[in-house]
């Protein structure tokens, strides 16, 4: 397995889109709409692949103010879940964001995902809320 960060608006993308889809939006019934897609020119997106070039998760980052950098649409292939995907993907935005010179990242985690960034050092801050219809917690860790 190997990570990369992809550019906006190539096939990569397009096919990241279309698990980010399959995996966070489908079970909601839910779509990307236009304006979603577009506000995601500036984000570094990463992309985890198998070595034979299968897509296996994608993750961006985007600023988020006062020196923080946030982890959004992070999603793995249901075939490849538990399989250590969203670790190493976890780990490699990390590196990229002390590489950016960020001192923390933050994220809103599905309430489900909250024990996964546990593990991976990440605590919640603040109460549950709602978000596309589920509930998620504000978590941070301090790079």
């Amino acid at each position: 397995m190997y990570i990369i960060e992809i550019q906006f608006a190539t096939p990569e993308y397009d096919d990241a889109v279309g698990l980010r889809y399959e995996v966070l939006r489908k079970p909601l019934g839910l779509e990307y709409t236009t304006e979603q897609l577009a506000a995601e020119y500036d984000n570094h997106h990463l992309a985890a692949y198998a070595n034979n070039g299968l897509l296996l998760g994608y993750l961006n980052l985007t600023l988020s103010g006062e020196g923080k950098i946030k982890m959004r649409q992070v999603a793995v292939d249901p075939r490849q879940q538990g399989k250590g995907v969203g670790k190493k993907m976890v780990e490699a935005s990390e590196v990229l964001a002390r590489k950016l010179g960020f001192k923390t990242m933050v994220l809103n985690a599905r309430e489900t995902a909250v024990p996964f960034y546990e593990k991976m050092g990440y605590h919640k801050v603040g109460e549950q809320f709602e978000e596309v219809t589920i509930p998620h917690f504000y978590m941070e860790k301090r790079l």
